[in-house]
């Protein structure tokens, strides 16, 4: 089974939304795990996508309290560790989708191109290592040509 990171941000367009819940639908159609960081913004919309695919969602929290998952995470695992529960995120991932994000998102593509991952970017951080894709299913077909 591919374990899928995917990372983004809290406060995003629209646009990023949508492909964020379309990218958690096509994850979970194709039978892979779905990682993040369990909260609000892409983290919530990956999520809800996943549950409408039949996927399985895994929210790696910031806070000490599993209530702090969003309503979609299936198994929320509460570290307490901040921002550095970021490096668990990008370590886990088999291959890492990063929709939009700031400074949070940016941490974990850095951990992520440090742990030798893939990294696919929808409008996100314009980085050297970072492989760009337009939409969604673009995103996924090349997270899982990856690992196949």
């Amino acid at each position: 089974m591919v374990i899928v990171g995917v990372i983004g941000g809290r406060d995003v367009s629209p646009w990023h939304l949508g492909e964020a819940e379309e990218v958690g639908r096509l994850v979970a159609l194709r039978g892979g795990l779905l990682i993040c960081g369990g909260l609000e913004g892409v983290m919530e919309a990956v999520c809800k996508g996943a549950k409408k695919g039949g996927g399985l969602t895994v929210g790696i929290l910031p806070q000490g309290d599993k209530k702090s998952a969003n309503r979609h995470v299936d198994i929320p695992i509460a570290t307490g560790m901040g921002a550095a529960r970021n490096a668990i995120i990008a370590q886990t991932a088999d291959v890492l989708i990063a929709i939009g994000g700031a400074y949070g998102t940016l941490s974990e593509i850095a951990y992520a191109l440090q742990f030798n991952k893939p990294v696919i970017g929808l409008k996100t951080w314009d980085i050297e290592g970072v492989i760009t894709a337009e939409n969604a299913a673009e995103a996924v077909e090349k997270a899982f040509s990856y690992n196949t």
